[in-house]
């Protein structure tokens, strides 16, 4: 027993597409349903396109469940839920405004913005919600240079040898043995 039987119109149509489409996913699943048209097994159809036995019975209900729509989108995925992206381009002015001032002037306990202080302030001030990572993200996008240390710790003075006892004049001379 076969799992799907196509209509002659439904057969013309899939053969068509796989000749003529670009869509990766369209020739997947239109080869899948051609081949379990003609009585091949499921998990040979699965082998050969690498998917698993689930999402060949997926497409094939898919396939069934919409047979008013056009070809391509009974062959498409469903829509996906989930939160769209919208950070992008919304955050990045508001960060360019704020980023050069004081944060303790707008009444942050901090001398430094950080991506969790920013977030914070765009949900406080502009009422976006958005995670520490679209924030740094948007810093990236930005090319901004932030959180830079105040000091250079690692640079030592040129009288360093002095303070520790040793001689600047024999070090620089060499080897700083005297002869």
């Amino acid at each position: 027993m076969t799992l799907i039987t196509l209509s002659d119109r439904e057969y013309k149509a899939l053969e068509n597409l796989v000749v003529r489409t670009k869509n990766a996913v369209h020739l997947r699943r239109a080869q899948a349903l051609l081949w379990l048209d003609a009585g091949e097994p499921v998990p040979e159809v699965a082998a050969r396109l690498r998917v698993s036995r689930r999402t060949i019975y997926n497409w094939v209900a898919r396939f069934r469940r919409c047979p008013a729509l056009e070809l391509t989108t009974r062959l498409s995925d469903d829509a996906r839920p989930g939160r769209p992206r919208t950070a992008q381009g919304i955050i990045e002015p508001l960060i360019l405004d704020v980023i050069d001032r004081d944060p303790r002037d707008l009444g942050y306990r901090s001398t430094v913005w950080t991506a969790p202080l920013l977030t914070q302030y765009l949900a406080v001030h502009h009422h976006i919600c958005v995670s520490r990572q679209s924030v740094s993200l948007a810093i990236a996008r930005l090319k901004l240079r932030w959180k830079r240390p105040r000091h250079d710790l690692a640079r030592r003075p040129a009288t360093w040898r002095q303070a520790k006892g040793g001689s600047n004049a024999a070090w620089q001379g060499g080897s700083g043995r005297s002869s």
